[in-house]
């Protein structure tokens, strides 16, 4: 087997920039965009129970990804964890199934970026500012992982002032002591018991594929490991922020939002973020909430041009993408998957031309439905790296970080992401991105069997052996 080790990434991401990184994943479009759809989809109610039950899966999600990164701390670690635990073939699936993901996730949020800044410079097209933001996150990419990581502490920092101040603004305005344009405080008649499931409560489960986009990024956490400064304390420190952060967060924002606006009110496109500061009468709100919704934007790119760029060049290590991607400049930075990653992107500048809303859920299920692929191989490979530790003699008190309640939660979490495969293939206008989903993932194990699992067993180089570190 081969036994020489990979080149390693710099460990400059400090604990403020893994907390913020890990808070910041989860505030996007996501939570300004999203929580009116699914709002205005399951009722209040329902979105209350499908982002709790989010909330859950995430939780187990990040436990058993955390008991994985810190006892092996490399990047791109949950396609290295499926490599080695469950396959070489469900490794690479899962890898390249999050690279297409995130990276055309970039483009979006690149495109959704230029049509923002219409709001302030109507006259400049789209395309300019798109390669305006695209060079600027490029930059902050390509000098240092310090740049990545200061870069996105920032951006993260204004998004959670800004969903604070929107969620003290709110609660002030529902009991009456901030007016809205004049019209009496609505209390909380608009979450009256009548109006909480208006579709019913199976609509929670056919909407769950929006919870689970509202918050994936989660699991960078687990990519950065390998550039993370003592991942035995950072990183467990972060993931204890989640459950935080989704109760103020999203379950505070909707709470707000449903006691403020009736569910019909709320959609898709328009933010119901800054139709509330407008009614408020905050000065400049609607310019001011859109640069808030910018800052998340880029954030969202810049996290995924990062993990892309790291899951490729991880992968490229482990012999499942060309070795060109494998390289290093003086800077430790991985500049030619940087480069293939910001090439992809492109791609998606073409949603410019197509119908905004179904373009916007299309890309959100195939996101989705990757990321959700992608927490069911993080959690089989929790089950089954337990398995192999104890049956190797190793001990539980050894494992700086350990799931509890094992093997309960890893199988909950598997059962639920099931659960919502199930029903998205009833809901005809995510159907689409499940078959496309489910569908390249299997040609991906596919392509690995015929093509790569014989030369990666002559050469000796089964990409399972790069994640053997701390045992």
């Amino acid at each position: 087997m081969k036994t020489t080790e990979e080149p390693q990434l710099n460990r400059s991401m400090k604990s403020r920039h893994l907390l913020m990184l890990s808070l910041g994943g989860v505030i996007g479009t996501g939570l300004f965009l999203n929580v009116g759809y699914t709002i205005n989809q399951a009722g209040p109610g329902g979105a209350l129970i499908g982002y709790l039950i989010g909330g859950l899966i995430l939780y187990m999600v990040m436990t058993c990804l955390g008991e994985l990164a810190v006892h092996m701390p490399v990047t791109g670690s949950f396609q290295k964890y499926a490599a080695r635990y469950i396959s070489p073939s469900a490794g690479f699936s899962l890898g390249w199934m999050y690279f297409v993901g995130s990276a055309a996730t970039a483009g979006v949020e690149f495109t959704a970026a230029g049509i923002l800044m219409q709001h302030w410079f109507p006259q400049v097209p789209i395309w300019i500012w798109c390669a305006v933001f695209m060079v600027l996150l490029f930059l902050l990419n390509a000098l240092t992982t310090k740049g990545f990581a200061e870069a996105e502490f920032w951006f993260a920092s204004i998004k959670v002032v800004a969903v604070l101040a929107f969620i003290v603004i709110g609660a002030a305005a529902i009991i009456g002591w901030i007016p809205l344009d004049g019209k009496p405080a609505p209390h909380m008649t608009n979450m009256a018991p009548a109006k909480l499931f208006p579709a019913g409560i199976v609509i929670v489960f056919v909407t769950m594929m929006n919870v689970i986009f509202s918050y994936q990024g989660s699991e960078l956490v687990g990519i950065a490991a390998g550039e993370t400064e003592k991942p035995e304390t950072n990183i467990p420190k972060a993931i204890r922020t989640i459950l935080f952060r989704i109760v103020v967060f999203y379950i505070a924002s909707i709470v707000v939002l449903s006691a403020i606006f009736p569910s019909a009110e709320l959609g898709l496109l328009e933010s119901p973020f800054v139709t509330l500061m407008d009614l408020a009468g905050i000065p400049f709100a609607a310019s001011i909430m859109n640069f808030v919704i910018l800052t998340a934007i880029l954030s969202v790119g810049n996290s995924c041009l990062y993990a892309s760029t790291r899951l490729l060049w991880s992968m490229a290590n482990d012999r499942m993408a060309p070795a060109v991607f494998s390289r290093l400049t003086k800077r430790k930075v991985p500049l030619n998957a940087l480069l293939f990653t910001m090439a992809f992107s492109l791609l998606s500048l073409l949603t410019s031309f197509m119908e905004a809303d179904a373009v916007f859920v299309l890309l959100m299920s195939i996101a989705a439905i990757a990321v959700t692929i992608s927490w069911m191989g993080i959690a089989t490979s929790q089950l089954l790296f337990r398995r192999k530790y104890l049956q190797g003699g190793g001990k539980l008190e050894d494992l700086k970080y350990r799931v509890k309640w094992y093997p309960f939660v890893p199988l909950a979490c598997i059962a639920f992401c099931l659960t919502i495969l199930v029903f998205l293939a009833f809901d005809p206008s995510q159907r689409a991105g499940l078959v496309y989903g489910i569908g390249f993932f299997i040609a991906c194990m596919v392509f690995y069997k015929v093509r790569l699992a014989k030369k990666h067993l002559l050469e000796g180089s089964l990409p399972v052996k790069s994640a053997e570190v701390n045992q």
